[in-house]
């Protein structure tokens, strides 16, 4: 577990500079925006959820991108460029350049690839660990975020919070050049019409956590949009009294996380574990709907970042491992585009629901959504039928490797010069570990 942090605590760190950038403003931004010249409600709307537009466009070409000219610089334009999108941000005089500086941040969609480069870092029979790593740095930044920001926000400007964002790009980069360690050297051949993006659709095991990515965004995005607007409506507290419903939240939700890498990952329970946090966003949003007490609210609140945490360590891994290794970066930017589509889908819904029918409307919505996700995890094939054989080259032959598109069940093939291993991927409902150890054995 040692190794895991050092490899992936840098990485982690950086998302956790970004995403802190990104959730600081969230709770000042909107009434920020309606003072500027040319504010509307509609345009303030769009200031505080535009980001995920850009990052939805963007995520599969940074994460091809980085398939090809490599991670480190790829992050390295992702975190300019959202550098860039922050001061634009902070230097805004009317609703149009604030808009401008929220795209560009947005622009810098380095998710994807941050995912990646700890899964090239990362055996895959660990990488549930090292994505519950970087998953509770982002929960802790956001815990600090909602404190923080409207503190910040009052005594400043709002204006000051995007410059510190900006500021904590910069520091992102010298963690990246400094802390983060080179990526193993990967060999492996494949065609180019494999390495089309088309392929990424072709595994029906990815698709089915393309579509798990957007509704677990899409729940986010109207709790986010939920929990605020009731806790200042309907139970009278003021923007200064959130962190009594965040904090204790943010923190189940971090315990939460543990347990379902181990149960996901060492035991292979991941569709299990999967179920069982749908089931806590049902209730969750059960508890906010209908909840005539702050006290249960936040009850549903914590029941809602158990859920949705406990999906965290889970998701970014099983992507990594059904796609093959020359896809990693352009199929994880497939997953996080549908999850920022999910971001502005939920939001927009979420809102419009919540001005009809108020937050049982939105409850309503959003357990039925639950009923049907269940349903989508229910059908598909366990996870654990992925596996990996982590083979040393002096035990077995380098030069049968290609053989190894002509087993039925191998689905992808590489190695890894820096540790000097060979690495297979295989459906263990169609082929044995055995059987791939006899195919290359040395004669």
């Amino acid at each position: 577990m040692k190794e895991i942090f050092r490899k992936v605590l840098p990485l982690s760190l950086i998302v956790a500079l970004r995403f802190f950038g990104l959730f600081i403003v969230l709770s000042v931004l909107s009434q920020y925006a309606l003072g500027l010249p040319g504010g509307t409600a509609f345009l303030a709307g769009v200031a505080v959820g535009g980001y995920a537009l850009t990052q939805a466009v963007l995520q599969v070409p940074f994460g091809v991108l980085s398939d090809r000219i490599g991670r480190k610089k790829t992050l390295l334009v992702g975190l300019l460029i959202f550098a860039v999108g922050s001061a634009v941000a902070a230097s805004a005089d009317t609703i149009w350049v604030l808009l401008l500086g929220r795209f560009l941040q947005g622009a810098g969609a380095i998710g994807s690839v941050v995912t990646a480069m700890i899964a090239d870092q990362v055996r895959e029979d660990e990488r549930a660990h090292a994505m519950a790593v970087m998953g509770m740095t982002i929960a802790m930044s956001f815990a600090a975020a909602m404190i923080i920001g409207p503190i910040v926000g009052g005594l400043w400007s709002v204006s000051a919070l995007f410059w510190l964002t900006a500021v904590l790009a910069l520091a992102a980069l010298a963690i990246l050049f400094t802390a983060v360690p080179e990526p193993p050297k990967i060999v492996h051949s494949y065609t180019e019409e494999e390495a089309k993006i088309k392929h990424v659709f072709k595994d029906k095991d990815l698709v089915r956590m393309y579509i798990t990515f957007l509704f677990h965004s899409s729940t986010m995005a109207i709790a986010f949009f939920l929990i605020p607007i009731v806790m200042k409506q309907k139970f009278g507290m003021g923007p200064q009294e959130y962190w009594k419903i965040y904090l204790p939240a943010v923190i189940f939700g971090i315990v939460a996380m543990g347990p379902a890498a181990v149960f996901g990952e060492k035991y292979g329970k991941g569709k299990e574990v999967f179920l069982a946090s749908i089931a806590f966003i049902a209730v969750s949003f059960a508890l906010m709907g209908w909840s005539s007490s702050v006290l249960w609210f936040g009850v549903g609140a914590t029941f809602f970042f158990i859920g949705f945490n406990m999906f965290e360590p889970l998701l970014q891994s099983f992507v990594s491992k059904f796609a093959k290794v020359h896809q990693k970066g352009a199929a994880l930017g497939v997953a996080n585009t549908f999850a920022y589509v999910g971001i502005f889908m939920g939001g927009a819904v979420g809102g419009w629901l919540y001005q009809t029918w108020g937050e049982a409307g939105v409850a309503i919505l959003v357990i039925a959504v639950c009923f049907f996700w269940a349903l989508w995890i229910f059908t598909m094939r366990s996870p654990s039928v992925r596996e990996n054989l982590f083979l040393p080259y002096a035990e077995y032959d380098k030069s049968k490797m290609d053989g190894l598109k002509m087993v039925n069940g191998v689905t992808d093939f590489y190695m890894n010069e820096t540790e000097e291993i060979i690495v297979v991927k295989f459906d263990n409902e169609v082929v044995d570990a055995e059987t791939i150890k006899t195919f290359l054995a040395r004669r």
